[in-house]
């Protein structure tokens, strides 16, 4: 694979990446206000409302981006740009039937659902999700197609523009209907249901933005579809593959997103059990749903996006180029996100209570638990990046049952593990963090042995985890230090909270670059990576 072509597919996974972080960005922007407005309660049904959408995503739509992407990257790397197409257009029509059945069952289920969960005023927000599925498996397909072509640009641009929008609905619907439903005793359901109002208008807003993008690709379509002289496929075939492709994706990602709903399941119903009120439960699972999950999940978007990227570039290594290649590229991507993961999770730990405190003032009365929470779990953000690239680089080398067989083997584990916790102990909310990471944990370590076994892949332990993990730890020390010595000269949270993070990122810096994480053909490979072997004057 020459360096320019590295250089794209690098450039590409960057793209995504920066514009899944900006993304989850603006996603904690809008959710502090509206989780404020919600308050704790609000905050649980809010949170319980998406855990059972994401499922219904999974199953609908959640497969669609990666499965075209496989697809269509297969058959433009050999050149075959009418069977991509035929792709787009097959996957459109699945799209449609998938997408019709998610929102039909998600609406007309939305009460049993509440009185399943033991969440009174759920349905409201899920009967306004159940649109949503529609419109997101059709947007899937869209971005599957332009990331099999290899451009990352569309779907990164769609993502900023869905959460935009998604943002300013949210925070402004939430404040209506929580003012227009205050003598309501189902005020925080109407609230969440205002919350969910900004996930339908972004994703409606991304898929606009798709069809616009897709009239103005028409015309290179055609030009290359033009001097294509492949055999055509059947559809029946292609929609077989398609299928084929789907299901084991599906699988491995319903899995991950079934065990959080069995969580809210478990958690809300075995706490009942010992006497604790819905209230009190909801407020609970706002706090692990809210602040925890949703700063656990922001550098975990690194991951996801950086494995988007790479299913592409793996299966133009495999078609194009060989084995060595393949393995070169493994050992950058999960190194690349290593280093993004070990300081993300260390800067949790060190950090999460200033964190809590600055971005959720008005909850008071649970920000000691969120900081202990944060303290406690997480390390799954490492584990979360590493079994999400791992799963990706097992399917890109069509290895598609290992990964929902491992996903399987930990969720089995995860339930017992979870039930017993929350049934015989009273770990409460803690029972949750011990889940949320062993799941990953043994899902990244069955990948990693997949990998070593399937592909004669050698590990670089030093250079992939252990140079990142020495660094993090000098980092969250420093980081420690000087907030509280800046807190100690102004008692005031936000500079030193400003003030520890700048060191952080600046000592961790210098560590990364000064201990070889990365030699001087990796830096060369990424962006502006020329600018930083200059600067750094490595041989």
């Amino acid at each position: 694979m020459s360096r320019e072509t590295r250089n794209t597919i690098y450039l590409q996974g960057i793209i995504l990446a920066a514009a899944g972080i900006l993304t989850k960005v603006i996603g904690f922007v809008y959710r502090i206000p509206m989780a404020n407005l919600l308050g704790d309660q609000g905050n649980g049904i809010y949170s319980v409302a998406f855990g059972i959408y994401n499922i219904a995503l999974t199953l609908s739509s959640y497969s669609l981006p990666l499965a075209v992407s496989k697809l269509v990257s297969y058959r433009v790397a050999k050149k075959e740009y009418r069977n991509a197409r035929r792709v787009f257009r097959d996957a459109i029509l699945f799209a449609l039937i998938v997408g019709t059945a998610a929102c039909v069952l998600l609406y007309a289920g939305a009460d049993a659902l509440e009185a399943l969960y033991h969440r009174p005023g759920l349905a409201q927000p899920l009967r306004v999700l159940a649109p949503t599925t529609f419109v997101v498996a059709i947007l899937g397909v869209f971005r599957g197609f332009f990331q099999g072509h290899g451009n990352m640009v569309p779907t990164a641009l769609s993502q900023i523009a869905e959460q935009i929008v998604n943002a300013v609905v949210s925070v402004i619907a939430t404040y209506q209907f929580m003012s227009l439903f205050a003598s309501s005793p189902e005020v925080y359901a109407y609230g969440a249901a205002g919350g969910t109002l900004g996930t339908l208008a972004g994703a409606l807003t991304a898929l606009f933005l798709f069809f616009w993008m897709f009239w103005l690709m028409r015309g290179t379509l055609r030009r290359r579809e033009a001097g294509d002289a492949s055999k055509r496929e059947r559809n029946r075939m292609i929609a077989g593959e398609l299928v084929l492709t789907v299901i084991p994706i599906i699988l491995s990602q319903t899995i991950y997103q079934i065990g959080y709903t069995i969580d809210d399941f478990l958690f809300g119903n075995l706490m009942a059990e010992q006497g604790f009120s819905d209230a009190v439960v909801s407020s609970l699972q706002g706090v692990f749903n809210t602040q925890y999950n949703q700063l656990i999940n922001l550098p975990v978007a690194v991951a996801t996006a950086m494995a988007a990227s790479t299913l592409p570039g793996i299966i133009r290594a495999r078609v194009q180029g060989g084995a060595d290649e393949v393995n070169q590229k493994i050992d950058a991507v999960i190194k690349f996100n290593m280093v993004i993961a070990f300081p993300s999770a260390v800067g949790l730990a060190v950090l999460g209570g200033p964190i809590v405190k600055l971005l959720f003032p008005s909850l008071t009365q649970y920000q000691d638990l969120a900081a202990h929470l944060l303290m406690t779990g997480s390390s799954a953000v490492v584990f979360y990046a590493l079994s999400t690239i791992t799963t990706s680089i097992l399917q890109g080398q069509n290895y598609m049952r290992l990964p929902v067989i491992h996903s399987g083997v930990s969720l089995a584990i995860h339930v017992v593990l979870v039930y017993c916790l929350l049934k015989y102990t009273d770990l409460g909310v803690y029972g949750l963090i011990i889940g949320n990471v062993s799941f990953p944990v043994i899902v990244s370590l069955m990948n990693m042995w997949s990998i070593t076994s399937k592909m004669r892949h050698h590990w670089n332990i030093g250079r992939v985890f252990g140079i990142p993990l020495v660094a993090s730890a000098a980092m969250g020390a420093a980081a420690s230090a000087v907030y509280h010595l800046v807190y100690a000269l102004i008692p005031h949270n936000v500079p030193a909270l400003l003030a520890a993070i700048v060191a952080a990122v600046l000592l961790y810096g210098a560590l990364i670059l000064g201990m070889k994480c990365f030699t001087k053909q990796e830096l060369l490979d990424l962006p502006m990576g020329a600018r930083l072997v200059r600067l750094m004057k490595i041989r």
